[in-house]
């Protein structure tokens, strides 16, 4: 009788490689399809949510591709009419719209989940005639400003720019001061200078081009249109190890189960759009080269000057140390680059929050998933702490919060949210460039704006003049980023029959198993690919930025384009800061008049002030009891949440103007009633013990607002460390 052998560990691994490189290709043929299905639709995107058109930019008087929605929130979950509304801008840096809100984790899903009103701003494929950069944050304005009309009384928006939205939300800011709430920059790149060496080389690209003389060129060639999908190949190069082989293989490897994710994902990153050829180069010239956001030398159309400190609204910044395409210090490095020191932002009225994530990548940023969640979750409900602190530069501490945490009562959630105060030098302490890389930067700011003059007059009207109508189209239809998607859909005639093939495997589906050991050798075989693909990108980088420091470093280089090595940032910026210093001058006369002005909540809020600063920072243990407080007043003496918030900043300045003045002050602005004083000391007391255990220096400060207030030295009891409960 003859034996039946079982397949070996040979023939089990043939049979599975065979079986998912079918099932591979099929995978590629869907998302070759949806490739197709996106480009059909007039406006494609990623959005899990159902929405509402509440404005439509294309009937704008300078009309852009831009809209607004309100997003409608999803089966159990409501939204609160009170409640502040948040506004998410996706940026337009190449993909499609929706990234803000891919996922039911993502931004506009916590904002939700937590009560508040969401809206979102989007765009459409392609831009209308004749957009400008200006006309895209004009529209912004105007998208905000309808928002804050639906909802006069709950606060203005908080407005969320992701990557590339940030800046421009920050321009829109900067030129409407007056419109916009908190803003959170998530992932925004603003100082296109900054960085470390070793390290971030994006921001070379620049100078290894020549500068943004291609980017006309593109312009002209693609007939007055920018295609996005060279931007998506610029941010693909970064990581050649997993454009060329982790993420396909990570699809083959696992093909049983991760189709659906990375169809979804590919859905929004292969979908490019177009911009206007004349917007790319403002991007170009003013930003990604030029990095003039931060030093002021950008004006708008009718003169007025583009400068961030004009933002009255706090700012909150989240960024990442995994993060390659905004790195942390592109992320912060324009705080150093406006403000000299604590004092100046402070008396400039500015209050910025940062935080920084260990390792989430650039995308989990603002498309959170589950890693960036909890970061999103308590910004999200410590927004109106963030509008009332007083200004100043923090970073937001997010710590799990115990059973046996003080106060726990007045927590949020499992996290305690705090903010910290911080100085200019711990943003320093990030790693910048010196003032010798800087040099080097704008020796290629130089050289761009020579190679782009002369590209104008020389070689551009010759471009335009034999390129052919179609060619622009022509040329995007064959950009490797879209053939790369469109030859794997249904279009293909072969791939019908890797459909057939793919549906018969799915029915026989055998794996082998976990100890074939040609498995194993696969998997290192993966590893080994992986690693030199990273360690050839790593040295491509190595040599680009050695050739970089090499050719802008030299000093023939940057005496040909007329730098001075020992002109100074100071210089640079002369004139702004002579404007700033005279209105600080007048910022400062007012507020010398306002010593001994106020009632009961200004001598309440200062008494505050002057205990907190003996250990720095704040919780929102002390918010919620502030916000209880207020909502208790009596309706005697109302004051509003907006009201409180200009008390608070003014008594904060005071104090930081002259300390011992503003605290002696303080009787003066107290009511002579006894019961009236006790129940301010109370309220003192309330706060000051919110957050735990005060300090030594912390006592040392009760005990002089007490004497101050005329009460006889007490220690404090149960009760008034308990009371916020």
């Amino acid at each position: 009788m003859a034996v039946q052998s079982s397949p070996g560990p040979a023939q089990d691994y043939v049979r599975d490689a065979w079986q998912r490189s079918i099932l591979f290709l099929d995978i590629l043929r869907r998302r070759g399809n949806i490739y197709r299905e996106q480009q059909e639709k007039c406006a494609p995107n990623v959005l899990q949510f159902e929405a509402t058109l509440v404005l439509d930019g294309r009937d704008f008087p300078r009309p852009v591709n831009y809209v607004l929605v309100r997003i409608t929130p999803p089966d159990g979950v409501k939204t609160e009419t009170g409640k502040r509304p948040f506004v998410v801008v996706d940026p337009r840096a190449g993909h499609g719209p929706g990234i803000g809100g891919m996922k039911p984790e993502s931004e506009i899903g916590v904002a939700l989940a937590n009560g508040h009103p969401c809206y979102f701003i989007g765009f459409l494929p392609e831009p209308t005639p004749n957009q400008t950069i200006e006309d895209v944050w004009n529209a912004e304005a105007a998208f905000v400003q309808e928002v804050a009309k639906r909802h006069r009384g709950a606060g203005k928006p908080v407005v969320i720019g992701n990557c590339q939205a940030g800046w421009q939300t920050m321009i829109m800011a900067a030129t409407h001061p007056d419109v916009p709430g908190p803003l959170l920059l998530a992932g925004a790149p603003l100082s296109y200078w900054a960085g470390v060496r070793g390290k971030n080389p994006m921001r070379y690209t620049g100078g290894m081009l020549g500068g943004t003389w291609l980017t006309s060129l593109s312009g002209d060639l693609g007939g007055g249109k920018f295609d996005g999908a060279n931007l998506v190949a610029n941010f693909e190069k970064l990581n050649p190890a997993n454009t060329y082989f982790d993420k396909p293989y990570n699809v083959y490897s696992k093909v049983d189960t991760e189709a659906e994710r990375f169809l979804e994902f590919e859905t929004w990153w292969g979908s490019p759009i177009l911009m206007n050829a004349a917007e790319m180069q403002w991007i170009a010239d003013n930003l990604f080269v030029g990095n003039k956001l931060t030093a002021g030398d950008i004006r708008t159309s009718d003169g007025f000057q583009v400068d961030l400190r004009n933002v009255k609204s706090p700012i909150v910044v989240f960024c990442s140390w995994g993060d390659d395409i905004t790195p942390p210090q592109q992320a912060l490095g324009w705080i150093t680059d406006l403000y000299r020191d604590e004092e100046d932002l402070i008396t400039s009225g500015q209050t910025i929050v940062y935080s920084l994530h260990e390792n989430v990548g650039h995308l989990g940023i603002f498309v959170s998933g589950k890693i960036a969640t909890r970061e999103h979750e308590e910004f999200a409900s410590a927004m109106e702490m963030i509008d009332m602190m007083p200004p100043g530069l923090y970073e937001a501490l997010i710590e799990e919060a115990g059973e046996d945490t003080y106060n726990h009562d007045l927590i949020d959630g499992r996290y305690l949210f705090r903010l910290v105060p911080r100085t200019l030098e711990d943003i320093r302490k990030l790693g910048t460039s010196n003032a010798e890389d800087d040099l080097k930067f704008a020796a290629v700011d130089r050289v761009s704006a020579i190679n782009r003059r002369l590209y104008e007059t020389y070689l551009g009207p010759f471009i335009r003049s034999v390129t052919p109508p179609a060619f622009g189209d022509w040329s995007r239809k064959m950009h490797p980023n879209r053939v790369r998607f469109a030859i794997f859909s249904d279009e293909n005639p072969t791939m019908g029959m890797i459909a057939e093939t793919a549906e018969r495997i799915r029915a026989e589906r055998k794996t082998a198993g976990e100890d074939n050991m040609f498995s194993a050798v696969e998997k290192s075989l993966a590893t080994s690919i992986s690693s030199t693909l990273s360690a050839l990108g790593q040295a491509r980088d190595a040599m680009m930025e050695q050739v970089f420091h090499a050719t802008y470093g030299s000093p023939l280089m940057q005496a040909l384009v007329g730098l001075d090595p020992q002109g100074t940032e100071d210089e640079r910026r002369a004139e702004r800061e002579q404007l700033r210093e005279q209105e600080r001058d007048k910022r400062r006369a007012e507020l010398e008049s306002r010593f001994e002005e106020g009632g009961a909540a200004e001598a309440a809020l200062r008494a505050l002030i002057y205990i907190r600063r003996g250990d720095g920072g704040a919780d929102e243990r002390s918010f919620a009891v502030l916000k209880g407080m207020h909502e208790a007043q009596p309706t005697s003496r109302p004051h509003s949440m907006t009201q409180l918030k200009e008390a608070l900043r003014e008594q904060s300045l005071l104090i930081r103007m002259d300390e011992e003045r503003a605290v002696a002050a303080i009787p003066k602005l107290l009511p002579s009633d006894k019961a009236e004083r006790a129940r301010i000391w109370r309220a003192v007391q309330r706060l000051a013990h919110a957050q735990g255990k005060v300090s030594g220096e912390v006592v040392r400060r009760l005990a002089r607002i007490e004497k101050l207030l005329a009460f006889p030295t007490a220690p404090v009891d149960k009760e008034h460390a308990n009371a916020a409960k």
